[in-house]
């Protein structure tokens, strides 16, 4: 089976959404499928073993300058394929997450419409390549701003499979300002009929999206998220002279480090607070500096900063090393976060978490068996619960190993691909679904 997954890069950032497309990748070619992994406006970035093709499709460059004038829309053929080149999209990439854009609605809207908007020399680019080179027998679109490319594929590849990804796109379109947001949810709804199957990766971001982008739930199956365990490992036991909460995501508020420095900081005021450490690593961007500096000069008024560690952004070996140095993993997170990749790898290296009780967690809590959830947006709760398992290892150290168990059983890459493979596999023998469904009516 050859698999066309197609994926954005995220202008150079440490992004979920790419690291998740790429361990998936390399999880079916592991398992024997034929899958290219094909950037989307810049080139994927991960720490794992990049699985990516050395193109850019719809490159980030071309896109913009289509967007924003129609000279551009008819550029000559060296042009075009000189403004796609990966090592200009990197460059441009690494100055553009600096800065947001203050055109994120009308471009998204633009994109969105496929091929009835001003990029579609850029999907007919694509559609072009998927026919006549790589030919597949499905299509994964990753994301669902990806719907406007769909109809155009099937099309001119002869009614090939689609699959649509859904993975944490409402936290982009809400930030979207009016009217932009409703025209892009209005887009979405209109092409999802265009697909053959969404995927999500829990039942809460699928009746999520259908509140949102009116999909039907009989239209989505469930995927859970899964990672590569094989590099994380428990930690060694040690005594507990000190005891360190870890934070491993973007750092940015929706994140949430503002209520875990908070809580740190109710904690640290309680007997034997000094053995406490709050240890937080993860992607940065320029914009989100100043909010890092905040919560570090909070640590600092309070007397803490020799208690506070900033590792930053770390390397595949450099994450493992950091989720085995901690007692206890925290998260919590803002918005409704669906995924939570970071969770898992705490998890898979035997640490117990922490999470606010919303989005795709209380799912990934009940799925590990490796955590506990607390009241959403209360640094007083999140003190709580981690003053509990602050103050009883054994019950630490035993639901660290029950989520590490957790994720070994069900949350691996391997059991993801084989949950994805399955789902190509009745898209393309239609009626072993109408066999079970008679089984089942029967």
């Amino acid at each position: 089976m050859k698999v066309a997954h197609i994926s954005p890069g995220a202008a150079g950032m440490l992004c979920g959404s790419c690291i998740h497309n790429n361990t998936l990748a390399r999880a079916l070619i592991r398992q024997g499928y034929d899958v290219t992994l094909i950037p989307i406006y810049t080139p994927i970035r991960t720490d794992e073993d990049n699985v990516s093709i050395d193109r850019v499709f719809y490159g980030a460059v071309n896109a913009y300058l289509q967007h924003a004038s129609p000279l551009f829309r008819h550029t000559p053929r060296f042009l075009h394929w000189l403004l796609d080149r990966p090592r200009l999209l990197s460059y441009v990439s690494k100055i553009g997450a600096s800065r947001e854009g203050n055109a994120l609605g009308p471009m998204t809207l633009s994109l969105i419409q496929g091929e009835h908007g001003p990029q579609k020399q850029e999907l007919e680019t694509l559609v072009a390549w998927l026919r006549d080179e790589l030919r597949p027998d499905v299509v994964h679109l990753t994301l669902s701003l990806f719907l406007g490319f769909a109809r155009r594929i099937k099309e001119e590849l002869g009614g090939v499979p689609i699959v649509c990804e859904l993975q944490g796109e409402d936290i982009f379109f809400n930030d979207i300002a009016e009217p932009f947001r409703t025209r892009i949810l209005d887009v979405m709804r209109t092409t999802a009929d265009d697909v053959d199957v969404f995927m999500a990766p829990n039942d809460y971001y699928v009746d999520l999206m259908h509140r949102e982008c009116g999909f039907p739930t009989d239209k989505v199956e469930v995927v859970p998220l899964g990672i590569d365990a094989t590099p994380f490992r428990p930690r060694d036991e040690r005594d507990d002279d000190e005891v360190v909460i870890g934070f491993f995501a973007r750092v940015c508020r929706e994140k949430g480090l503002h209520h875990l420095v908070d809580a740190f900081r109710i904690l640290a005021a309680e007997p034997g607070g000094e053995r406490l450490r709050l240890r937080v690593g993860g992607y940065l961007k320029e914009l989100d500096r100043p909010y890092l500096e905040e919560q570090q000069r909070r640590v600092a008024e309070w007397g803490l900063a020799d208690r506070f560690e900033h590792v930053g952004e770390v390397d595949r070996q450099g994450k493992v090393d950091f989720m085995a140095g901690l007692d206890v993993f925290a998260l919590p997170t803002v918005y409704k976060d669906p995924k939570g990749l970071s969770v898992i790898e705490a998890l898979a290296s035997g640490v117990p978490v922490v999470l606010p009780a919303h989005g795709g967690f209380p799912e990934l809590v009940a799925s590990t068996g490796g955590g506990v959830l607390v009241e959403p947006e209360s640094p007083q709760a999140l003190a709580s619960a981690l003053r509990r398992l602050i103050g009883d290892p054994a019950h630490r150290r035993s639901l660290g190993r029950a989520g590490r168990e957790g994720v070994l059983a069900r949350r691996t890459d391997d059991a993801m691909a084989r949950a994805t493979a399955g789902l190509y596999e009745r898209l393309l023998r239609p009626e072993s679904q109408l066999a079970e469904k008679l089984a089942v009516a029967g």
